[in-house]
């Protein structure tokens, strides 16, 4: 008892009085009204007409201020919204074999006159509208929600999460399966093709489940639409709802490292490294070992040499400023493009990301131009999720010789320039040729 008295009170501390009061307001003027129009009808059968019409019409009356009065305060407090749920039906496999029985036993009560038929009958009918019903009761007051990870790279996996809240007061729900709406004429590739089951989600309760997510290629994914599906108590019928939840993510090019990557990047190590001692691979000068060096450095063929243990000294990388350009003119900026130049065109999108992600993980300095956009120098720890942005949304081209910014490029001193292109080999200015590292993605091999 005190914990029912308890769940009242919370119930009361958490309803809405004013509709409350008007609720039982016109439960009470409702029964005063029934009282006389039944009042009314012995009255007329025992024949006082006056009698009977005084009753009537004050039922009409009282009917009449409870619908003028009470029933808009009712009607604005009343979540109406789940009556507006879209709701999609489908009789499966299972269904229509239950109505198939259905039908079979309407003949054989109807022909036979048997009573126990016509009842087992009632009950297969009832059966069909409790599925209908409990369906609707599962379906609604979910609400559904999609978290997606803040940097997502083309082909590498990553865990999303979906949470489905149920906003209902007393019920919980069963069987539920979200799947993403496919649109027809999309102009973006969906995010969400792989559904997820819930088995139970609680009343006022939320439940969240984690899966893998494969996006194969870069640029932007959108979902407009989800739909949850059940086909709770019995799997008579399918019922979806759809939700409108407009979705997007921008997927990066991958920077996955390939063979032709490593062979690549020796080279700009190379253009990049400073001929003064510090942190980087390549050697710099032998030199008599101290206590504090580390047993790791110890060259030991030269000690073995000069029976003096020698350490190893290496260069330091990165100490300038690198000028990263992605030349987006390419022939699969045409109309006619080819399967191969639009391919040409992946790869150096690939290949300027892995390169930009390379100076990140090196803690480079990085300046980034494209003719989508440009990325001021800063650390690239500060700037290349906006290098990988643009990277993202790069699009072909086609040649433009008046905004080609391949010349601009000999006005840059002191710079390290890394150019990432499409185009062939004899197309390359010669004053941008001596001046800068040249990667051609038709080098590398798809």
């Amino acid at each position: 008892m005190p914990s029912f008295s308890s769940t009242v009170s919370q119930l009361l501390a958490k309803s809405d009085r004013p509709g409350v009061r008007a609720f039982f307001l016109s439960l009470a003027a409702l029964s005063i009204a029934l009282i006389l129009a039944l009042y009314s009808g012995a009255a007329a059968r025992l024949g006082n007409v006056f009698l009977a019409s005084m009753s009537a019409l004050t039922a009409l009356l009282v009917a009449a201020w409870v619908g003028i009065t009470l029933v808009p305060i009712l009607a604005k407090r009343t979540p109406l919204r789940w009556i507006g749920y879209r709701m999609e039906y489908r009789v499966t496999r299972v269904g229509w074999i239950y109505i198939g029985a259905i039908v079979l036993v309407a003949l054989a009560a109807i022909n036979t006159g048997n009573n126990l038929l016509f009842l087992i009958l009632a009950t297969l009918i009832a059966s069909i509208l409790m599925s209908g019903i409990l369906s609707s009761i599962t379906l609604a007051g979910i609400e559904l929600r999609l978290n997606l990870p803040e940097h997502i790279f083309a082909g590498q996996t990553v865990r999303a999460t979906i949470e489905l809240q149920n906003e209902k007061l007393t019920l919980p729900s069963f069987s539920l399966r979200v799947e993403g709406v496919a649109e027809k004429n999309a102009l973006a590739a969906a995010v969400f093709e792989t559904p997820v089951y819930f088995p139970y989600v609680a009343r006022k309760e939320s439940v969240r489940q984690s899966l893998p997510l494969l996006l194969p290629r870069r640029g932007v994914y959108r979902q407009e639409a989800f739909r949850i599906v059940t086909r709770f108590p019995f799997g008579f019928l399918q019922k979806a709802r759809r939700l409108d939840l407009k979705t997007e993510a921008l997927v990066y090019p991958s920077v996955e490292v390939t063979p032709e990557f490593l062979e690549m990047i020796l080279g700009i190590q190379g253009a990049t490294e400073s001929p003064v001692k510090g942190r980087g691979q390549d050697l710099y000068a032998l030199r008599n070992y101290l206590p504090t060096d580390s047993a790791r450095h110890v060259h030991w063929k030269a000690s073995a040499r000069t029976g003096v243990l020698m350490v190893r000294e290496f260069t330091r990388e990165e100490d300038c400023r690198v000028l990263l350009v992605f030349d987006a003119h390419s022939l699969a900026g045409q109309a006619q493009a080819s399967a191969a130049d639009k391919d040409r065109f992946e790869r150096a999108v690939a290949l300027c990301a892995a390169i930009a992600w390379s100076f990140y993980e090196r803690d480079g300095h990085l300046e980034f131009r494209s003719p989508a956009g440009d990325v001021a120098p800063s650390p690239s720890s500060q700037n290349i999720f906006a290098v990988l942005r643009l990277l993202a949304l790069a699009q072909p081209l086609a040649p433009d010789p008046q905004n080609d910014l391949l010349p601009r490029l000999v006005a840059e001193p002191e710079t390290v320039r890394i150019l990432v292109t499409s185009r062939s080999h004899g197309s390359i200015p010669p004053e941008v040729w001596n001046t800068s590292y040249i990667v051609f993605a038709g080098d590398l091999s798809s």
